[in-house]
């Protein structure tokens, strides 16, 4: 009756066009009066300490971090580099799209930012080229989703603060399951255009090639200096935010100089828009996530999963299901404070690393951005490159399955995300 009430409460509120983080609120507030616990000052004091939290600082920083390398000139040279490295074979500007993106994901882990900058950059070269636009535009859509993958994530952030386990462990677990949800696009990329007659831009020059490789090294320079950070412990995944910023602040205004002090307030504004909302989500989930601990959610749900405990590839694929099914109709932030509760204290008695869970479980939440009808990475996509949703969800739909079959892959192998974990966490 617990779970029922709660998950009844939470889908009519959105159902009937009640923001999710309100939704959040609602529901909690409906599992208080179920309990008989209702005291809006325990409300209040929830959604406070939700927010209150240092390693949560990292969002806004690697949000702002994002909004300034799109502004500031950054995002541009990567994908010129990629242009002159990869463009000249055949369906070239698709690999362009995934090697940038995979770039791109190692410096502002926002699928969100990534996906509008190939759009804008990438989109309408491929059409110009004779690439079919709902397949160009569902490849970099499927590439945007790379980015809460590939260190620095921002759904790392979210899951290890909400899930208590070590942001610095999951940035690091979720380097080699990225580059092979890049393997898998570019896989599926070649399947689907090996019969095409486009005729690819002509090969750069090896002075064109270190030209723009020369352009670019200040920006790739971000991803060595965040990772060899974590790695040496020289700063925390939130100090590691705020170095981010900074980083590509002065690389834009001083070295690129494309960012001016007055375009500063507008980048501001938008980063500070996008991470107020995010941390509200945080803040209201938290009352939800108190009242499913005190309501002793978790242990009705292990007693319902009873069946898969004793096999934890069966009870994973059970939970990647589920995780499927929700990321169809909810974006992945709400899904990993709603789920993130629920699905830990499964994981730990069945005896499964954390860590490893985390990575899983941000995946799947990533690929949940690029399934409709929610999709917001398809959303973005459809709106920057001026493209129907129901194109940009048809030309998806192949680079998906080769995410989802990854990510099952990762299921069945664990080692793969484990071994390099161990070797690069020491």
């Amino acid at each position: 009756m617990t779970v029922a009430i709660f998950l009844g409460s939470l889908l009519i509120a959105m159902a009937i066009g009640i923001p999710i983080a309100y939704s959040l609120l609602l529901s909690g507030i409906a599992l208080m009066w179920h309990l008989d616990l209702f005291d809006a000052q325990i409300l209040a004091q929830n959604v406070i300490n939700g927010a209150d939290s240092f390693p949560l600082l990292a969002v806004p920083f690697f949000m702002l971090a994002g909004e300034i390398m799109n502004v500031g000139g950054l995002s541009k040279r990567i994908v010129k580099l990629a242009l002159a490295v990869v463009g000249h074979v055949p369906g070239g500007l698709g690999y362009v799209a995934i090697m940038a993106a995979v770039i791109l994901a190692a410096v502002s882990g926002s699928a969100v930012a990534d996906a509008a900058a190939l759009a804008s950059l990438l989109l309408p070269m491929m059409v110009a080229a004779g690439h079919d636009k709902a397949r160009s535009a569902g490849l970099i859509a499927s590439a945007g989703i790379i980015a809460p993958v590939i260190p620095p994530s921002i759904g790392f952030v979210i899951f290890g603060v909400a899930a208590n386990v070590s942001i610095s462990k999951l940035f690091l677990a979720g380097i080699v399951p990225g580059v092979l949800l890049g393997i898998a696009l570019a896989i599926t990329w070649w399947w689907l255009v090996r019969r095409e007659k486009v005729a690819p831009p002509a090969r750069a020059s090896r002075a064109e090639v270190l030209k723009a490789l020369r352009e670019s090294v200040w920006a790739l320079g971000l991803p060595v200096i965040i990772l060899v950070g974590l790695r040496m412990g020289v700063f925390t995944p939130t100090e590691a935010a705020v170095v981010a910023a900074v980083y590509a602040l002065f690389v834009a205004m001083v070295v690129y100089r494309e960012l001016s002090f007055g375009q500063l307030a507008e980048i501001f504004q938008a980063a500070a828009r996008t991470s107020a909302v995010v941390m509200f989500l945080v803040a209201a989930a938290m009352v939800s996530a108190w009242l499913i601990t005190v309501a002793d959610l978790p242990s009705k749900i292990i007693g319902m999963l009873e069946p898969f405990m004793d096999n934890q590839t069966l009870l994973l694929v059970a939970i990647m299901l589920l995780v499927m099914i929700v990321g169809t109709a909810m974006d992945m932030t709400p899904t990993i404070l709603i789920l993130t509760p629920v699905l830990m204290p499964v994981v730990k008695a069945a005896g499964i690393d954390p860590v490893y869970f985390g990575v899983l479980f941000i995946i799947n939440n990533a690929i949940g951005l690029i399934t409709p009808p929610v999709g917001t990475v398809l959303n973005v996509v459809a709106g920057v490159g001026r493209i129907s949703m129901s194109d940009v969800t048809r030309g998806v739909m192949p680079f998906m399955l080769a995410q989802f079959i990854v990510m099952f892959l990762l299921v069945a192998f664990p080692s793969i995300v484990m071994v390099p974990l161990r070797w690069l966490g020491g």
